[in-house]
């Protein structure tokens, strides 16, 4: 009799359920890291140090640019290439993450945390491999992921991301003053790299290779003409229902933003508030929201649908900021600080869970439907970066009570759209009409 030949590892793709919440988690758990870092311990390092808040959210505005243009610089390259032997869309996510740790180590080249125009520059190279990346996990989630499980895997994805920033805002909120720039960078990429580890170890599908960058033999498929994809994007973007939507994208993130970076660098220049323990607060605020809360929203949108949970926390929302403007308003900043972060950062941070399955929803089944999605995000980046511009610019005329009472208003407007469904989501085409890519 011949011997039993031992059983070989199987490695794990994302056709495995766990695999898939894992390699998720882990690539917005990377994005968290970055993002803890950049926008809120360093951000409020600077502000401890007396930078203005203009030269502040220059540095933000200028780290978001690539994720404003992510759906042109990357949809046609991620959508348009399929016989990479590592898989469809995961080549990319390689490339992606190798391409972003390579740009942060050029952190260790800045002189000082002074030399702001350079750290805006290297986060300008890291967020064009970041947006990489993020596009070609959007591509992965829209392939394998059922429609059942996108309130979870929103959930999966936004818990990954506020646990990465919570971690990374925490800790680097501390080292930032204790040990340094150098130092702190040092840390970033050792934990940045141990984050990766998941994405690199798990195959798109059975079969696909580890690591590779040829071409499956036999197989070469015929991308589309860049002319063509854009024709095709503008066709579906040109619908009412998806210029509301790209409406209510952007105004929930500019007006978010505008409020955001101008109350924090408030607390600490006006109020006195010290950086890191405003870091870590924040940090705090968010795990709380983001986890827990995260994982109880994606069920409720899976359960009931993403409008109906997204226009109760659009409410909720607007009822937090409208209170917070209140407080602001009468002067009570000092002794309801913490009250106003907790009111105008929980409910935030739970609506994104809640907006991704309604706008994939309204991408789905669509030619380009992977790439009109990343059209809705690149809306909402597009209002991060537009908020945080305009917020020192318009200090001067927008004090913090009226920043919240605008938000206020933004969340309302929001809440009527999504109120009548027939205003942000058209029809589905039938089946068969037309294959998404």
């Amino acid at each position: 009799m011949k011997a039993a030949r031992p059983a070989r590892l199987r490695l794990p793709t994302l056709q495995d359920r766990g695999a898939r919440y894992g390699v998720f988690f882990a690539t917005y758990f990377y994005q968290g890291l970055v993002a803890g870092f950049s926008l809120t311990a360093l951000a409020n390092h600077l502000a401890g140090r007396g930078v203005p808040v203009s030269e502040v959210g220059l540095h933000f505005a200028l780290a978001g640019l690539p994720w404003t243009l992510q759906p042109i610089l990357w949809g046609p390259l991620v959508d348009r290439a399929g016989d990479a032997r590592m898989g469809r869309r995961r080549v990319w996510s390689g490339t992606a993450l190798l391409g972003s740790q390579l740009a942060l180590a050029a952190l260790l080249l800045v002189p000082s945390v002074e030399a702001l125009g350079s750290i805006g520059m290297v986060f300008l190279l890291h967020s064009l491999f970041a947006s990489l990346l993020d596009t070609a996990c959007d591509r992965l989630i829209m392939d394998h992921v059922p429609e059942g499980e996108l309130g979870r895997m929103s959930a999966c994805t936004r818990a990954g991301f506020i646990a990465g920033t919570s971690l990374s805002a925490a800790l680097f909120a501390w080292t930032l003053p204790t040990w340094g720039f150098g130092a702190s960078v040092r840390v970033l990429l050792v934990l940045s790299l141990l984050a990766t580890l998941p994405v690199l170890l798990v195959r798109e599908a059975p079969g696909d290779a580890l690591v590779s960058l040829n071409r499956r033999a036999g197989l070469r498929t015929r991308p589309w003409p860049f002319r063509r994809f854009l024709k095709r994007l503008g066709l579906g973007l040109r619908r009412p229902s998806a210029l509301r939507l790209l409406s209510v994208c952007f105004g929930l993130d500019a007006s978010l933003a505008l409020f955001e970076l101008r109350f924090g660098v408030d607390l600490v220049q006006a109020q006195g508030w010290d950086p890191g323990g405003l870091s870590r607060l924040q940090a705090g605020l968010a795990l709380a929201s983001g986890t827990l809360g995260a994982l109880a929203i994606g069920l409720w949108a899976d359960r009931a649908g993403p409008l109906a949970a997204l226009r109760s926390l659009l409410m909720a929302g607007a009822g937090c900021f409208a209170v917070a403007a209140g407080l602001i308003a009468g002067g009570l900043v000092g002794p309801a600080g913490p009250i106003i972060l907790g009111l105008t950062q929980v409910l935030p941070g739970l609506v994104i869970v809640a907006l991704v399955p309604a706008l994939m929803r309204a991408s789905r089944g669509r030619v380009g439907a992977a790439t009109q999605f990343e059209v809705f995000m690149a809306a909402m980046n597009l209002g991060s970066v537009a908020g945080g511009a305009a917020s020192g610019p318009l200090a001067p005329i927008l004090p913090p009570a009226l920043a919240a009472g605008l938000v206020t208003l933004v969340f309302l407007g929001s809440a009527v759209m999504v109120r009548r469904p027939g205003l942000i989501l058209a029809r589905r085409p039938r089946a068969g009409g037309a294959a998404a890519s």
